[in-house]
């Protein structure tokens, strides 16, 4: 391996440290317990009272319906102009910028201020992750693809794992740090664990950009919005005559849609039907990051001594069982549990997932960008559908633990559809 491909892996795998900050502080640890602290358990929307974790639901549901329509559309342009790295620059920015703002969000007086706050960084991040997976297969031969995702999620866990503990220390004790009663009763310390992120996101990103390979100028031509849907549509063409593959995106549709949803709502429903105090959520998530850095590794390794489908059908059983668990749970130790099983296989699913996608697309083909944005747009309208159903059934039942139970269909759809890929259509080398 010569030392420009060190770099580039190096700069992806940072990417992840930057980025899945927000994913843990922002997304799982932090903001979705202090949005349900901070605010009323309902709120008026259009004559209807609507939960507070419903809000939340469906803010998340908001933010990847805005990524799934223009995502598409940017990924084109960037792969007819040669700008991937200018568009991950782009949604960066945005994104660290808009958490950034988060720290404004102190109520109910701002409620509506956070929420688009929020949904703009969200939408953000989601973005900039459209680029970063394309460059994975330009990076690292098909051997080599599901290490490097397993080291770009471990990077990630151990990045976002070390500012949740500098936030952590702020927020349990802020008389270190100077803050007056007055500040910790505005929230001041948890406020700031936002601005934190945002600077992170940014400051981290820029290691990266100055190691990924630069854009390639292509010649200028006029640029149509609908390239970007021909390139899905060019994607499409491929997928429809490839069952393997078109029966794997359907199967991630499915168990992703579950997946991100429990990231998601994990911490709502802990505070909500199990009344967890804020410190000890946060030790949850910490369990369940730090699990999964050995969860990425295990079904890496897994995979390596039988292969990619095995692996991740053994996880989606798990997944299964943490539902049917998380409806019939009462006691914080059995959450402590079933939080060290979400952790297990939470790495090990995302890794899994984006490298044999990598695998299983033509190896041949040119189009790395369209196919990545087809499959980046299935996992999209998954978060939108599993977050928005979450939503809907906890508004109607009142109760979140049938939320839950619902996500265990999303499981059992993904495993019985993962059956019909076919193990040689997976690359090997």
């Amino acid at each position: 391996m010569n030392e420009n491909n060190k770099k580039a892996e190096l700069g992806w795998v940072m990417f992840d440290w930057a980025n899945s900050s927000y994913s843990l502080v922002i997304s799982t640890a932090i903001f979705p317990t202090f949005f349900i602290a901070v605010t009323d358990a309902y709120i008026p929307v259009f004559g209807l009272n609507i939960s507070n974790s419903s809000i939340y639901a469906f803010s998340v549901s908001i933010a990847y319906l805005m990524i799934c329509l223009i995502s598409p559309i940017l990924s084109g342009i960037a792969d007819y102009s040669g700008s991937r790295k200018l568009y991950m620059r782009l949604f960066t920015t945005t994104g660290s910028a808009a958490c950034a703002a988060l720290f404004f969000f102190d109520g109910m007086n701002h409620i509506w201020f956070g929420v688009l706050a929020f949904i703009i960084a969200t939408s953000s991040h989601a973005g900039s992750l459209v680029f970063y997976d394309a460059f994975l297969p330009e990076l690292v031969p098909p051997n080599r693809r599901d290490k490097l995702s397993a080291r770009g999620y471990a990077y990630g866990y151990i990045g976002s794992v070390i500012l949740l503990i500098i936030n952590i220390i702020v927020i349990q004790k802020p008389e270190m740090f100077g803050f007056s009663n007055i500040s910790i009763e505005q929230h001041i310390p948890i406020r700031l664990a936002f601005l934190s992120v945002g600077i992170w996101w940014f400051g981290f990103s820029q290691f990266s950009f100055s190691r990924l390979p630069d854009d390639i100028v292509k010649p200028k031509e006029k640029i149509q919005l609908n390239k970007g849907l021909n390139e899905l549509r060019k994607a499409w063409k491929q997928i429809k005559h490839h069952p393997s593959i078109y029966n794997y995106l359907i199967a991630f549709f499915c168990y992703s849609a579950g997946v991100q949803t429990v990231i998601y709502l994990a911490s709502a429903f802990a505070e909500k039907e199990l009344h967890f105090e804020s410190s000890e959520l946060i030790l949850v998530i910490l369990i369940l990051q730090l699990v999964a850095i050995g969860g990425a590794y295990l079904f890496a390794h897994i995979s390596k001594l039988s292969n990619n489908l095995l692996s991740m059908r053994y996880m989606l059983m798990v997944w299964i069982v943490i539902c049917v668990m998380a409806y019939f749970v009462q006691s914080h130790m059995m959450f402590y549990f079933i939080a060290a099983l979400v952790g297990m296989v939470l790495g090990g699913i995302q890794a899994i997932s984006r490298s044999t996608y990598s695998k299983i697309i033509p190896q041949e083909s040119k189009d790395v960008n369209c196919f990545f944005s087809f499959y980046d747009t299935v996992y999209y309208t998954s978060i939108v559908s599993g977050t928005f159903i979450f939503g809907i059934v906890d508004h109607l039942t009142g109760n979140m633990r049938y939320s839950v139970l619902s996500l265990a269909v999303f499981f059992i759809g993904g495993l019985i559809l993962l059956r019909k890929v076919k193990l040689n259509a997976i690359a090997v080398d």
